[in-house]
């Protein structure tokens, strides 16, 4: 078994609050806490819209026809370095790890910030990259944290924090954007970074678990992550160099062999990244593939939208409707409503909801909305009123996900499964971003270094996004009945059936 869920009782002097008398309600000091780790988590969701909507700016700015990689160099370099962060936290703690993470993506984003060329602002992108397993690390803090009566509220507190983003973000973006362009929003990104590395240093007490030190499987992580890398690399070149391609095969293949390679080594190794076995009970295995397929699917086709509002309107060349930021920010602010109504009230409902049923509704409502969607895109009403129908979706979604991991391992394997179902998320997030960008490029005109989408590609692309929100529904029907998040303690968490 991994050292990473061998049981390490808390020293006497630290004790956390999960061991203290459960309160009536959560407590002020509880709160605190959770809209602490709410702002640092829900960061990678502000960076995420900010930049997404930025990829047209920067794809005219820089002349460039891969701006695809300004948003996956971003989530590539977050997928190789988790299982590293999570072993890492493991060793010297969770809020210790998360604020050298939150240092690093700072310095990308200053870096970002000051870029004088593609390149380096590919750069930048990648070393902020380094904050992505933040979400993971947060999340798993939250069993250290709080009694275990409040921790499926807590968890669903900072996954419905999401809203705030939704409602405010693109305000942001747009008030950025159109005054200060594409670098006021890497300097944006760069001052909320650093806000929350304060909320870390001032708010967030240390996590007392700890495990022994030990080797790590370092080869492991590189073939996971090499693997990761030349499987979107391979994606990405497939649809210009052709899928039977010699060199498109060569990094297909050469991907998948990695990740099979890394699997076979971890579960050898004397000390693996991840301890894998849980993976073969059916309550893990089940939640890890619906969470991550629906989670990656909703964040993965989201450069649909973006670039489908904020690119411009030239006949013949670009069919996008050529929106402002603001404009995009005014019309998407019912859709931004409902997420955070209806995150609240699912963090709420799951107190005596079986979780599954939020996750297996959002991802059924996804589909429906990206095939409204296909067919109404075109003016500001279509928009409205067909984008409440995927923030309903989005709202189940993100409170579901939390709880269901909660729910489906025990908790000395709570960080090791945040860990593995972030990776697994960030693989599916990454490799199902580049197939939108390919599915966009093959309707696509390239005038003045800069590719522009037509029609066809945005209805393509929403049917792709479709298809995959189905996938998520048939995984959802999958998951065993759990255990709820606010009847486990300290106990093995356990399929009831």
């Amino acid at each position: 078994m991994s050292s990473s869920t061998t049981p390490s009782p808390p020293p006497a002097t630290a004790p956390t609050p999960a061991a203290k008398e459960p309160r009536a309600g959560m407590g002020a000091r509880f709160a605190l806490i959770a809209l602490a780790l709410m702002w640092p988590t829900q960061l990678l969701s502000l960076a995420g819209l900010l930049g997404g909507n930025a990829q047209a700016s920067v794809a005219l700015h820089f002349r460039t026809t891969e701006i695809g990689w300004f948003i996956l160099v971003n989530a590539l370099v977050a997928t190789v370095i988790t299982p590293f962060v999570v072993k890492l936290a493991d060793f010297y703690g969770k809020r210790n790890v998360m604020i050298a993470i939150t240092v690093l993506g700072l310095v990308g984003d200053v870096t970002a910030a000051l870029a004088t060329n593609y390149g380096m602002l590919l750069v930048g992108r990648g070393i902020a990259g380094f904050y992505g397993p933040i979400a993971a690390l947060a999340y798993a803090s939250v069993r250290e944290l709080f009694p275990p009566k409040h921790i499926g509220a807590a968890s669903g507190l900072i996954g419905s924090g999401i809203a705030f983003v939704a409602l405010g973000g693109p305000f942001l973006t747009g008030w950025v954007i159109d005054s200060f362009g594409f670098r006021g929003v890497m300097w944006s990104l760069a001052a909320a970074t650093a806000i929350g590395l304060l909320l870390l240093l001032t708010v967030v007490p240390e996590t007392p678990h700890r495990v022994e030190r030990t080797k790590v499987n370092w080869l492991g992580g590189v073939l996971l992550g090499g693997g990761a890398a030349a499987l979107t690399y391979g994606i990405g070149r497939g649809g210009e160099w052709g899928w039977t391609d010699a060199g498109t095969l060569a990094f297909l293949l050469g991907g998948v062999a990695a990740v099979l390679l890394y699997v076979v080594s971890d579960v050898k190794a004397a000390h693996p990244l991840f301890d894998l076995t849980m993976m073969s009970r059916r309550s893990v295995w089940t939640v890890m593939l619906a969470t991550a397929l629906i989670s990656a699917t909703v964040f993965g086709t989201g450069v649909i939208g973006q670039l489908l509002v904020l690119f411009p309107k030239i006949p013949g060349v670009s069919d996008g409707l050529g929106m402002t930021a603001t404009h995009y920010a005014i019309i998407g602010i019912p859709a931004s409503i409902l997420i955070l109504a209806v995150g609240f009230g699912t963090g709420v409902a799951l107190r005596k909801v079986d979780a599954r049923l939020p996750l297996a509704l959002g991802a059924a409502l996804a589909a429906v909305g990206f095939l409204l969607q296909r067919q109404w895109h075109y003016t500001d009403t279509q928009l409205m009123l067909l984008g409440t129908v995927s923030a309903i979706a989005l709202g189940m979604i993100v409170s579901s996900v939390p709880v269901l991991i909660i729910e489906a391992v025990t908790p000395d394997e709570q960080a090791t499964a945040n860990g593995l179902q972030g990776m697994v998320q960030g693989v599916l997030t990454t490799v199902i971003t580049q197939l939108v960008y390919v599915i966009l490029a093959k309707d696509s005109t390239v005038f003045q270094g800069t590719r522009f989408y037509h029609d066809a590609a945005f209805k393509n692309a929403m049917l792709f996004g479709a298809g995959l929100a189905l996938l998520g529904l048939l995984a959802a029907v999958l998951i065993p009945r759990l255990k709820p998040a606010q009847d486990i303690d300290q106990e093995p968490a356990v399929a009831a059936s």
